[in-house]
């Protein structure tokens, strides 16, 4: 719902502020005081177009606010246009797309005039109102054309033509096969290799040094030897009973040492074909990682990957078979499902057509046709709203009706009959061409949808004006040259004074006051 709107330099407008309320609210004023401006105001907020020419005489740019509540929340949508350059779009303070508040405006707001975008004129929301109408139930349609998709993409990736298929599995083979019989173990094999390959490479040099140093520690004169000396040189002599306890673990420790270390060398043996084959095997490694991965565990996770897609693709012919049999019965099911729509769709137009035919009736257009047709394929989703005006005229679609008037009429009815519609209904020209009677059918009609919507409406009936809970006069007058444009609410005596001005063309008299009077009944206080 619109709550307030602000406007600076706009057409004849230099700055207005509206706080707009619930029911239905009317602007009225001289022709050409601005109104229609207030209009193409709201519709720059939901998205409409912007043109430079509609920045006020000498100003750099054109300015528009509104303060919308849109499901309990607050949200500020503004809208600049500079006089060169093109417009930007702000939600809550932030740039937004136009089409951001076309979106926003979609959910909020419907335009109906002359200069509008309308709603109901696109070919979805015909759709959607002919649903709502006949309580159209597409669950099941939704949940057939879902299973299909679904159905279609696992088709599609199972692979594409048999040629391409052949060759993916040929490569797959080679390279499953290929990996199957090197047979990595661990993702450290390589590292484990490697200690294993420096050990035989160098098993000469390692033999040698460990002799070497089981000499050093062991032989006569050696270490222990030298080591055994020193403790039996300081054996009995007390102040030295800490370090001789030292030097015998030592000692031991030591002993201890050349021992494993004489058992270590004695393992380690010459073997060259042993060696030729860990210098193989590791080649072999880096020939997987170059081709696989960067390193063993990435080469083994491709592996898995390739048997899983072989396998997929060798049970390609009976999973392709199962899916087209589930493909067949998802088929079936969406066709009955669409039969189904399509019939509550067909069966629901002659009625919906029928009801906003006899709105039109009452909404002075005593020889308006209005149709609603529905594609004969199922589900029916071609719908289309179809208006003949007058006696003669052929049924056209609602976007090719040449009368402002005629088609916000049209709107209006159609409101009037469905109960799903945005928040805010605008309507300009609503009341073009008629007078008396229909005159008050329209300000009726409105009244009644305004009880369950905030309604505004450009009008120069003093019949639709008298209807109104809120009640806009919008003038203009020139000063220095220039013309500004304001809008004033009225009530009371004033609003009196402005529905005995339309009545009598703005003559005004005692008698125009009298039967603006009536027309307010209790409005008036």
């Amino acid at each position: 719902m619109l709550r307030e709107l602000h406007i600076e330099s706009l057409g004849v407008i230099d700055t207005l502020d509206i706080v707009l309320g619930t029911g239905l609210t009317v602007l009225t004023g001289e022709t050409g005081a601005g109104k229609t401006m207030l209009v193409e105001a709201i519709s720059l907020l939901v998205g409409g177009r912007a043109d430079a020419t509609m920045v006020r005489s000498g100003c750099a740019e054109a300015r528009v606010e509104g303060r919308f509540e849109i499901d309990g929340d607050e949200v500020i949508v503004a809208r600049s246009i500079p006089a060169d350059g093109r417009s930007r779009a702000y939600v809550n303070g932030r740039l937004a797309t136009v089409g951001h508040l076309a979106e926003l405006g979609a959910r909020t707001v419907d335009l109906h005039g002359q200069h509008a975008h309308q709603s109901l004129i696109a070919a979805a929301a015909q759709r959607e109102a002919l649903d709502e109408f006949c309580g159209t139930d597409a669950t099941e349609l939704r949940s057939a054309r879902a299973r299909l998709t679904e159905i279609d993409a696992a088709l599609a990736a199972l692979g594409g033509d048999a040629r391409s298929r052949v060759r993916e599995i040929d490569l797959l083979r080679f390279q499953v096969d290929e990996l199957e019989a090197a047979a990595i173990q661990t993702p450290v094999e390589d590292d484990e290799l490697a200690r294993s390959e420096d050990t035989l490479a160098d098993a000469l040099a390692h033999r040698a040094a460990a002799d070497s140093s089981s000499a050093t520690l062991a032989d006569e004169d050696g270490v222990l030897d030298l080591l055994g000396r020193s403790i039996s040189l300081l054996g009995g002599r007390a102040p030295f009973d800490a370090i001789s306890h030292r030097l015998r673990s030592l000692h031991a420790e030591l002993t201890d040492a050349a021992s494993d270390l004489r058992a270590e060398a004695e393992t380690i043996e010459e073997d060259a074909e042993q060696l030729e084959t860990l210098r193989l095997r590791r080649q072999l490694l880096r020939d997987l990682r170059r081709k696989y991965g960067e390193t063993l565990t990435e080469v083994m996770d491709f592996h898995r990957e390739a048997a899983d897609r072989l396998h997929e693709l060798e049970g390609y012919e009976q999973r392709a078979a199962d899916l087209e049999s589930d493909r067949a019965v998802a088929a079936r099911v969406e066709r009955e499902a669409a039969a189904r729509v399509g019939a509550q769709r067909r069966a629901g137009a002659a009625g919906l057509a029928e009801q906003v035919q006899a709105r039109l009736r009452e909404l002075a257009m005593p020889h308006a046709a209005l149709a609603v047709t529905v594609g004969d394929e199922d589900p029916g989703d071609d719908v289309s709203f179809l208006l003949a005006a007058n006696p003669g005229s052929p049924l056209l679609p609602l976007s090719r009706v040449a009368s402002g008037g005629e088609l916000a009429r049209s709107m209006l009815a159609l409101r009037l009959v469905l109960t799903a519609a945005p928040d805010t209904l605008v309507f300009d020209e609503v009341d073009a061409g008629i007078g008396g009677a229909a005159a008050i059918a329209v300000g009726e009609a409105l009244a009644r949808l305004a009880e369950r919507r905030q309604v505004m409406v450009v009008t120069h009936l003093p019949q639709v004006a008298a209807m109104a809970d809120n009640h806009l006069s919008v003038s203009k007058r020139v000063d220095a040259g220039s013309t500004f444009a304001s809008a004033t609410p009225l009530s009371g005596e004033a609003r009196v004074d402005e529905i005995a001005r339309m009545l009598s063309g703005g003559r005004g008299g005692d008698s125009a006051r009298r039967h603006a009077a009536d027309l307010l009944g209790d409005r008036c206080r």
